[in-house]
């Protein structure tokens, strides 16, 4: 059995970021700051990822101070950019699939939740 980790939530952060650059989402992009928000939600409550309209968006929109629209649309644009220039082995590892034209990219929920997830198995994560 792996040994547990603590985690605190600057590293957290910081491991998220790396991860969002390796995935190729620029960091100039608004979507990134709030997808970066979403994944580390996410990995602390998996729940949320079931309910990323009525429960993630809506809070990503208070924290923000912006709407639901603005935070879905921006994080769509992030995950658009990434598919077109990250990584596809990376892409392999976390969808089972590739960014090949003969794929298309994943839904927002889905991007969320296979990020997400990668961070909770990768950390192990304990909160602070």
């Amino acid at each position: 059995m792996a040994e547990e980790s603590t985690v605190t939530r600057h590293e957290l952060e910081q491991a998220i970021s790396g991860f969002m650059l390796e995935l190729g989402i620029p960091a100039h992009l608004r979507g990134y700051q709030y997808l970066r928000s979403a994944i580390e939600m996410c990995a602390e409550d998996m729940e949320l990822v079931g309910s990323v309209t009525k429960l993630l968006y809506p809070d990503l929109a208070k924290m923000h101070k912006t709407t639901d629209q603005k935070i879905e649309r921006a994080i769509r644009n992030a995950i658009e950019v990434s598919w077109e220039r990250g990584n596809g082995n990376l892409f392999e590892e976390l969808f089972g699939y590739n960014n090949s034209e003969e794929y298309s990219r994943p839904t927002n929920s889905e991007y969320i939740a296979a990020v997400a997830d990668h961070i909770r198995l990768e950390y192990e994560l304990i909160w602070q």
